[in-house]
């Protein structure tokens, strides 16, 4: 059975952004995304409607809401961790690991119940910094993990060459984590105290962005959407007109809305499935 609704196709919402990034979803099934490069957070409402919801945005890339409402952001403007009260008041989680400036965070996923963070942390230039090289005493581009109410992460994994997308399973359990240099997707189990085991190739294909649906199908980004089921086969390619598309998330009140972030663009499509977070 298709993972669509019926013959379904992406359906453009708007190109007016410069790059697209990072969306996600709140409790009402609203969809948070950033233009990076434009240094906005903007908000698709489940009536249909856009608006800005923040300015100056900390360059935020990946976002993630907590169980509180909180809007977390990779905001590589200063390469910190940011957390987004619903009124827009910033609080800075994380500016540094002992001391040493992270390469840029890149997106977030928050284990269910326990609040734990894992983010990625890829070195990408920006046009907007002032430094032109990684902090050598960082060690190179990781996958962290921030328990909650520490000031500062453990190393997952530091085996990656360009760690990128990232998502987990609902139940806590299973990470997924795209290595996009070395073209591989990887799937972890997590202990109860938030580390990493049993690391396997789940899939040889990278992704920018990524997310999951209820059956536990895992959708990759970059030349559109390609969708894979737990045991790593493809089972879906969603084309999208789009030179490359960088995440995606599901909103909506049924959360039945595959949301596409996609360059200067973005689109939605009606599914059969539904999302998980």
């Amino acid at each position: 059975m298709s993972i669509l609704a019926g013959s379904a196709t992406p359906q453009l919402i708007a190109r007016q952004f410069k790059f697209t990034e990072g969306p996600a979803v709140d409790r009402a099934g609203n969809v948070f995304f950033t233009d990076q490069p434009n240094d906005k957070i903007w908000k698709y409402d489940t009536s249909g409607k856009l608006s800005v919801f923040l300015e100056k945005s900390g360059r935020a890339n990946g976002l993630y809401f907590d169980e509180k409402g909180n809007l977390l952001a990779c905001a590589d403007e200063q390469n910190q961790l940011w957390s987004i009260a619903p009124d827009g008041k910033v609080t800075v989680l994380l500016k540094d690991v002992q001391g040493h400036r992270l390469n840029g965070p890149n997106d977030l996923w928050l284990r269910p119940g326990n609040g734990g963070l894992y983010f990625t942390d890829p070195y990408y230039q920006r046009d907007y910094w002032t430094r032109t090289a990684p902090d050598p005493g960082l060690g190179g581009q990781k996958l962290y993990y921030l328990p909650k109410g520490q000031p500062q992460p453990v190393v997952a994994d530091d085996q990656l060459q360009k760690p990128n997308g990232i998502v987990g399973t609902p139940d806590g359990r299973q990470l997924y984590v795209a290595d996009i240099k070395a073209n591989k997707t990887y799937r972890y189990q997590i202990g109860a105290d938030g580390k990493l085991s049993g690391r396997q190739l789940f899939v040889a294909q990278g992704s920018d962005g990524m997310t999951i649906d209820h059956e536990g199908n895992v959708y990759l980004t970059g030349k559109g959407v390609t969708v894979y089921n737990p045991a790593g086969q493809q089972i879906q390619h969603i084309d999208v007109p789009a030179d490359w598309t960088g995440n995606v998330c599901f909103g909506g009140k049924d959360r039945k809305t595959l949301f596409i972030t996609a360059s200067d663009a973005v689109f939605i499509l009606p599914m059969r499935v539904h999302g998980v977070q």
